[in-house]
């Protein structure tokens, strides 16, 4: 017999490093794990990315449904922009929130430090402007996935991006502005309050028993950490999606 759909609990995802490999679409194994999660559990997705990207990642390409009514769940920009069963249901507005002021001082500030630094390339879109935050991205977003890769490995081995955030932080310590690194490329910028935490108001509004989150940028400074070790989460760390894939099933698909 068929066991019974639970619920009470629902599993919510990070998209980058998670379900996808960082910017690129979701492989059909992965597509066809979640569609078998369903059948057990309400699934969730909170990416830092905006709506098109997720779409762009996580889209079936036999289908041509929206990702929005593919979840339960769909939250892009860290849940600032909220969708519940195809509906949307939240979004915020930074610049209502923050103010130009502020925001450009934020912004001049990154790019003399992003004009003092050298890196292996530097392409365009060094900025990218959301509903809910600022991306800050030193290499530039149009870059290909072969300068994307030879970024990551110098920002692994140099810390570029740390040593960005903490020198964002020192300039701007009283501003109420989070420096979060996300992804493999970029340094998100939103007010406290913003990260993907943000998402569980909606969340909890399912008076769910039991809110698994999986990441992998789970650690302090990443922007996977508040959500990951909130009270009111359980916090998986993945270190890839075949680790997603992993530690879902032993969760729920033991026997």
């Amino acid at each position: 017999m068929a066991s019974q759909r639970d619920t009470s609990t629902i599993c919510v995802f990070d998209v980058d490093g998670t379900l996808t490999e960082p910017r690129l679409k979701i492989q059909p194994d992965m597509e066809e794990f979640l569609q078998k999660l369903k059948s057990k559990v309400d699934v969730a997705l909170v990416g830092g990315s905006d709506l098109v990207k997720i779409e762009e990642q996580m889209q079936d390409p036999k289908s041509n449904e929206s990702v929005t009514k593919k979840f339960n769940y769909v939250f892009s920009e860290n849940g600032l922009v909220a969708y519940h069963n195809g509906e949307k249901v939240g979004q915020e507005d930074l610049l209502n929130y923050a103010g130009e002021e502020k925001l450009q001082k934020v912004i001049n500030f990154a790019m003399k430090y992003m004009s003092d630094i050298k890196l292996p390339a530097k392409r365009g879109t060094f900025f990218e402007f959301r509903s809910s935050m600022i991306n800050i991205c030193p290499v530039g977003r149009s870059c290909s996935q072969k300068e994307r890769l030879e970024f990551a490995a110098y920002d692994k081995e140099h810390k570029m991006r740390e040593k960005f955030q903490t020198a964002l932080r020192e300039a701007f310590p009283d501003d109420g502005l989070v420096f979060a690194i996300g992804g493999q490329i970029s340094i998100d910028v939103y007010p406290v309050g913003w990260d993907k935490t943000f998402c569980l108001k909606f969340i909890e509004k399912g008076n769910y028993k039991t809110i698994h989150f999986f990441g992998d940028k789970t650690d302090p400074g990443g922007n996977d950490h508040e959500i990951y070790s909130d009270p009111r989460t359980i916090g998986h760390k993945v270190a890839n999606p075949k680790d997603t894939i992993k530690q879902v099933s032993e969760l729920f698909f033991k026997d």
